[in-house]
Parts: structure tokens; C-alpha cells; sequence
């Protein structure tokens, strides 16, 4: 049923594509913000959203002020890498190269490259002790191996074209995270391999609506998933269907929300800048805001326009607003 209800969605993105183009650019403005700041913010990598914005639009070179910020920067690069162009087959070299983007910007010597230690996927306790939470496979030729083999496979899986992509796409996924090829950023080249391959399958809701902010608002249930299904992964008999139920869940909310936002942006074709500025801060824009993101996401209409807006929602008590010149807004 999850599998039917995503790919009759999918069908509609072509017409959405031919007769909402404006609004889907603006839906992808907002996604790219939404997917890197949520999918850094997993792993505790957070800047402030003015920071944020600054970075989003800087080049790749920086500066950065410290090594959050660089690896949010390196999530960035990689997220602009992987939109920018048509998708390509999965291969060993693509993997390494999107780790080497995200971390390049942290001057990590092992950006791009397998670990040379054994991940501990656990947690610590009080006597210095640890709890072993999921024994990851071996650094050194066994990573490289069970990564060579993952990828064959994975491909293999969809030339056979007996297996839907999604559900190849979970397994993959889930068999990627339990072999933690890097000694840092696995979840978030997890994240990348997933749109890669939602956009190659023909999954555009990956570029208009963000997966991985919605990873992040139920990330219990991401990490509950994923420990069922991970359990006796090692002697190959783990249960693929509660990480699987929990991805295709994400995947089918996020075509849902992607609905009804084309929605709600085709009914102002027509309408004046500042119909379009209030409708964006009402149906798409994030809960709490600065009037720079509206700007970054609505780049052919004017500030003193957007400001109009704000200011007129706030009058009609629709809007809060703090203090100076990068002061947060709030829906009521």
C-alpha cells in the first residue's frame, strides 16, 4: 500500500513540473535550507540561522570560523553536487566522493577514504565502561570488501528489476549504516545516497520537500527503526521491514506535503508580489523565520516587498517579531 500510494504521486510531479515551475523553484530554495540544517542537525552539528543563511550562500571556499561550521559547509557542497546534476549509478568512487565533500571543509585527513579504526556504536557509562549497541564490520580490507560487495549488489538488484528501487534502496541504505564505512559522517552520506537515489528513480519530491528534515523531526523512531532491523544483521538474519516501513512512511508524508504546497502556490498565480510573500510566510515558510530566508527563498520579489508583508501580518496579529536587524518571526 506504502509502495502504491508513493508511486501514484510520482506520477503527478511531471504535471506539477509543466504547470507550477515557479513554485516548485520555490519549494526547492526552501528544501536545500530545510535538508542541510536538519541532516547536520541530527549530529549535532548546528549553526544559527542567520550563520546558516551566510553559509548557504557562500562559496565553497569559505571562511569558517570553526569545524561545524566546515562540515556543515561540506553537507552543502554536497547536497548542491548531487541537485545540480543528472543522478548517476551508485558506484564506490561516488560514495567516497561525497564523504570527501562533506569533510573536506574540517580538514580531516580521512576525508574520502575508509576508516582506519573500528567504530563503537554504543554508549558510555559511568565506571568508563561501554555498552555495545551494534558491533559494526572491521576496519581495513573488510570495510572495503562488504562496501565493494554492497554496491555490486545494490546494482545487480536493479538490473534484475524484480525488486522495487525503494525497497532495494532500503536495504541498501540499512546495510550501509551497519558496515560505517567512514570514522565520521556516515549518517550523513547515508542521507546523500539517499536523495541520489530518490532523484534517480525518478523520486523528485527528494529536491522540492526535505527527507531529511523530516528524518530529523522524528529521529526516535529513525534510531528505533534501524536498530530492529539491524539486529542479527551480522549472521544475515535481520527483519528488513521495520526500517523499511519507517523510510517509506518518510518518503510518502513527504509527497503528501509536497501536494498540498504546490497546492496552495498555484492557487496565487496571478496574484501581486506581496499576495505571493504572505501566502509563502503562511503555507511554506518555517514556523519561526528571519526575513533573510524568506528573501533567499523568494529572490524575485523584493525586500521592501517582503517586509510589507511581515509587517501587515503582524498588524492583523498573524506574526510575532523580536528585536534588530536579524530578529526571528513566529507564526501565532
Amino acid at each position: 500500500m506504502l509502495l502504491t500510494s508513493i508511486d501514484k504521486s510520482r506520477g503527478a510531479e511531471a504535471l506539477y513540473r509543466a504547470q507550477a515551475p515557479q513554485v516548485l523553484e520555490r519549494l526547492a530554495v526552501r528544501t536545500r535550507f530545510d535538508s542541510i540544517t536538519a541532516s547536520s542537525a541530527i549530529e549535532d552539528i548546528v549553526v544559527d540561522d542567520a550563520r546558516a543563511l551566510a553559509l548557504l550562500r557562500d562559496g565553497p571556499h569559505g571562511p569558517y570560523r570553526d569545524r561545524t561550521e566546515g562540515e556543515f559547509a561540506g553537507y552543502r557542497d554536497a547536497v548542491d553536487y548531487l541537485t545540480a546534476k543528472e543522478p548517476e549509478p551508485l558506484t564506490l568512487s561516488l560514495v567516497l566522493y561525497l564523504h570527501r565533500l562533506l569533510m573536506r571543509h574540517a580538514d580531516d585527513p580521512l576525508a574520502g577514504k575508509f576508516k582506519v579504526n573500528d567504530n563503537f556504536i554504543g554508549s558510555k557509562n559511568p565506571d568508563g565502561s561501554r555498552t555495545v549497541i551494534f558491533e559494526t564490520v572491521s576496519a581495513g580490507q573488510q570495510t572495503e570488501r562488504h562496501m565493494r560487495e554492497l554496491v555490486e549488489r545494490y546494482e545487480e538488484g536493479l538490473a534484475g528489476s524484480r525488486v522495487p528501487p525503494l525497497l532495494l534502496l532500503s536495504a541498501l541504505v540499512l546495510d550501509f549504516l551497519a558496515i560505517h564505512p567512514f570514522e565520521e559522517g556516515n549518517g550523513r552520506v547515508a542521507r546523500l545516497l539517499t536523495t541520489n537515489e530518490l532523484l534517480r528513480h525518478g523520486y523528485g519530491v527528494a529536491r522540492y520537500v526535505s527527507i531529511e528534515q523530516r528524518i530529523f523531526d522524528s529521529k526516535n523512531s529513525y534510531y528505533v527503526a534501524l536498530r530492529e532491523s539491524q539486529s542479527r544483521w551480522s549472521e544475515g538474519q535481520h527483519d528488513l521491514q521495520p526500517w523499511t516501513r519507517y523510510l517509506l512512511r518518510i518518503i510518502q508524508d513527504a509527497y503528501t506535503d509536497f501536494e498540498a504546497r504546490v497546492a496552495a502556490g498555484t492557487q496565487l498565480i496571478g496574484a501581486t508580489k506581496k499576495e505571493q510573500a504572505r501566502n509563502y510566510i503562511l503555507t511554506q515558510a518555517p514556523r519561526r523565520f528571519r526575513l533573510a530566508q524568506i528573501a533567499d527563498a523568494l529572490p524575485d520579489i523584493s525586500q521592501a516587498t517582503i517586509r510589507d508583508a511581515l509587517n501587515e501580518l503582524r498588524s492583523e496579529e498573524v506574526l510575532t517579531a523580536g528585536r534588530g536587524r536579524s530578529a526571528m518571526w513566529e507564526r501565532t
